[in-house]
């Protein structure tokens, strides 16, 4: 426990230990991460469509397939958090399902689809086709998979899920502004604003005052918020939403839709680099919402030989495809923070 740090209660730690997981990835696109400047989740704004399936390729199958590298954050050369995911799923043995909740390009691995359609510019205030629908069959896939599970560990391969998820939270009435994260270093504030700004307007919706919590993921959110709302509410087992500011947005939605739900089945798990941004702030976020447990584990990247890895030390990239949670749960079955960190640098290398 010596490198997770609990903001809560260690009373979901109990429900899981010793149990057998299974980790799904949920991989979207959406048009809002074309928009210059935005996110740094792919080589450029043109690949980032690429990003969610090679995320998944890569976890699968140990390379990515629909890109000819492993997709890295472009400048800083930090490499995906998938990488991340990939280590620790490999220590730890656990089985992992590929979830499209939207995706433009299709993951050339098996994997679950959802009958969802890539998300627009947000910017135009119609972002989602069929919010309810993807909803509505996460919920149905999870009621039936938890049968055969003990605890599900669920992340997301996004691009711009940050703004994306900026967008739905605003919508919904919570004061978040300048507190989401982002895989910048220096994250564009100004720049999400604005964008959810554009958004809300060109949608019509009056803040706080929607017809349906849907509502304000078809205006202004994306294929993964109402995927993994699904997914928990669905679930007869304790879940792990391994991830950061972007599961407040869930959250968030799961109690729109149902306020009287019982967040003690669940947590957020993420890093020591989204839990302790100093150009964010999810703890503001998750007490505006309920009782959530967050989690975080520090991976200690500073201490890495590989040049990539140690800029998530300085605040690139920091989290995301579950890295958070699925570190979480390799911390818990006993393998070291050094075994880890030599596992991905030779996947790396």
């Amino acid at each position: 426990m010596n490198n997770i740090k609990t903001y809560g209660s260690n009373e979901f730690l109990k429900k899981i230990e010793n149990k057998k997981s299974t980790f799904i990835c949920v991989l979207a696109t959406t048009e809002t991460a074309e928009i210059e400047g935005i996110t740094c989740a792919g080589a450029s704004s043109k690949l980032m469509k690429y990003t969610p399936p090679a995320d998944a390729e890569l976890i699968q199958v140990g390379m990515p397939l629909s890109l000819p590298e492993i997709p890295q954050t472009p400048g800083a050369t930090a490499p995906t958090p998938g990488i991340i995911t990939k280590a620790a799923l490999k220590l730890s043995n656990m089985p992992f399902i590929a979830v499209s909740a939207g995706c433009e390009i299709t993951p050339q691995i098996p994997y679950v689809e959802l009958g969802g359609k890539p998300g627009k510019d947000i910017r135009t205030g119609n972002a989602v086709e069929n919010p309810e629908q993807i909803y509505n069959n996460a919920k149905l896939f999870a009621e039936n998979y938890s049968k055969i599970t003990e605890h599900i560990i669920i992340g997301e391969s996004t691009p711009a899920g940050t703004t994306t998820a900026l967008g739905v939270l605003t919508a919904l009435g919570y004061n978040v502004k300048n507190k989401i994260s982002g895989t910048l270093i220096e994250n564009p504030h100004e720049l999400k604003n604005k964008v959810v700004a554009e958004g809300l307007k060109n949608s019509g919706l009056k803040i706080g005052e929607l017809k349906s919590p849907f509502d304000a993921v078809k205006a202004v959110g994306d294929p993964m918020i109402p995927t993994l709302a699904g997914l928990v509410m669905g679930s007869e087992v304790p879940v792990t939403l391994a991830g950061g500011t972007q599961m407040t947005a869930v959250c968030a939605l799961i109690k729109a839709i149902k306020p009287e739900f019982d967040f003690s089945n669940m947590c957020i798990a993420t890093t020591s680099y989204v839990a302790e941004d100093e150009n964010s702030n999810i703890h503001d976020i998750i007490s505006q919402i309920g009782d959530i447990t967050l989690f975080a584990s520090n991976p200690h990247f500073e201490k890495s030989t590989n040049e990539g890895l140690k800029t998530y030390a300085t605040g690139s990239a920091k989290e995301g495809v579950g890295a958070g949670g699925v570190l979480m749960h390799a911390l818990l079955k006993g393998i070291s923070l050094d075994v880890l960190i030599k596992e991905i640098e030779t996947m790396l290398e």
